[in-house]
């Protein structure tokens, strides 16, 4: 099989790859991690200026490709440069509910989405659901007008407090752990009881936690139909997840980069210490593990078009091995550096401290493995 990418894919991965190695600077993506957004706003709209945005839609949404290997070689870019822009929050979750539910009206508001003049944010966690993304308490019970009042918490919701809409999930009939039942909300921003707390993470990343008490919504807010939403929610996490094992490997690459060349470099008994063969031995594993996380991901975006099934058990191989993986190559790179891989200055802690942080996002390997079992037995 031929995994090289066409002509056109290849430009648009080289173009991400100039702007991010030219223009991201680590100090500068740190400063802006620390302000009350988590990332620069420049740097927002010339990824919408670049097209970067638009290339996580499909052309039917007003995008520029959208299909799955559009977002693994984004993200894999955006691994390598340890992007903190909300591409993941806006784009591929919030946006990709939008797309694939919205009626004309609702839509409307991609075109805002792709230009980086609105911002989503996909509030479904809550604090008792794990990684269980049919567990929602959150109630949508009648309201004035045929309208919904919503009541409930949502939690570590990813650029929840810079979001111009929440897409919120929220139960309009059924028990807590049914499939059937969910329905999505598009809520507002300033929006009449909703509180959001926003803060930061060990990652550089924002989050927020949102409390919804009294909630009223009109009729229109309803995104899709009522109770049906489950669906369109798997998918649109299956492709948040695999768009986080790419950018798992492109912070891979990166690390393994940074502990070569540190092993090249730093002298120990008058010969610089990847001579030495325990080390060398140590790093080929690491070489080989990066390749099966790589494989993992590309056989992900390959299925991700087939049946439930088949998408569903790829992505969660990839999230597996992404977190496996990522998890050796982010001990193997500080333990080889030493000390100076643990300063703030040095930035292979950074790139270390992201990659254990993407294991802990929409499934961890505990939880894709023992999904990825059951999916088998199913199949």
């Amino acid at each position: 099989m031929d995994f090289s990418h066409s002509e056109e894919r290849q430009l648009f991965k080289d173009m991400a790859a100039r702007y991010i190695a030219d223009k991201y600077k680590l100090e500068a993506r740190n400063k802006a991690a620390e302000t009350e957004t988590g990332f620069s706003p420049d740097h927002w709209a010339q990824f919408a200026e670049l097209g970067l945005i638009g290339a996580l839609f499909t052309e039917e949404a007003g995008g520029f490709g959208g299909s799955p290997f559009d977002v693994t070689v984004l993200f894999e870019e955006l691994g390598r440069g340890l992007v903190n822009e909300p591409l993941l929050a806006t784009a591929v979750l919030g946006g990709g509910l939008i797309a694939d539910l919205g009626n004309d009206a609702q839509k409307a508001v991609l075109e805002e989405v792709i230009a980086g003049t609105h911002q989503l944010a996909f509030a479904h966690g809550e604090p008792k659901s794990r990684y269980d993304a049919s567990h929602v308490e959150t109630t949508a019970e009648s309201g004035p007008g045929n309208g919904y009042v919503l009541n409930g918490a949502k939690a570590v919701v990813l650029n929840g407090g810079n979001a111009d809409t929440l897409i919120v999930s929220a139960r309009t009939s059924g028990k807590t752990w049914d499939e059937d039942g969910i329905s999505l909300f598009l809520v507002p921003k300033g929006t009449a009881g909703v509180s959001v707390r926003s803060y930061p993470s060990i990652d550089g990343l924002h989050a927020a936690e949102v409390t919804l008490d009294k909630v009223e919504l009109p009729a229109d807010a309803l995104l899709g139909e009522a109770g049906k939403a489950y669906p369109a929610i798997e998918k649109v996490l299956a492709r948040g997840a695999m768009a986080l094992a790419s950018e798992a490997v492109g912070i891979m690459e990166v690390c393994r980069d940074m502990t070569i060349d540190y092993l090249k470099t730093r002298k120990q008994f008058g010969v610089e210490i990847g001579r030495f063969q325990a080390l060398q031995h140590r790093m080929a594993t690491v070489l080989l593990e990066i390749e099966q996380a790589r494989s993992a991901v590309i056989n992900a975006a390959g299925h991700f078009n087939e049946n439930r099934v088949a998408r569903e058990r790829a992505v969660s191989a990839a999230k597996t091995l992404a977190g496996k993986v990522g998890k050796l190559v982010a001990e193997e790179a500080i333990q080889m550096h030493g000390g100076i891989a643990m300063t703030w200055e040095y930035a292979v802690g950074h790139f270390a401290k992201r990659l254990i942080m993407i294991d802990h996002q929409l499934g961890d390997v505990d939880y894709h493995t023992a999904r990825y079992v059951a999916l088998s037995k199913a199949a």
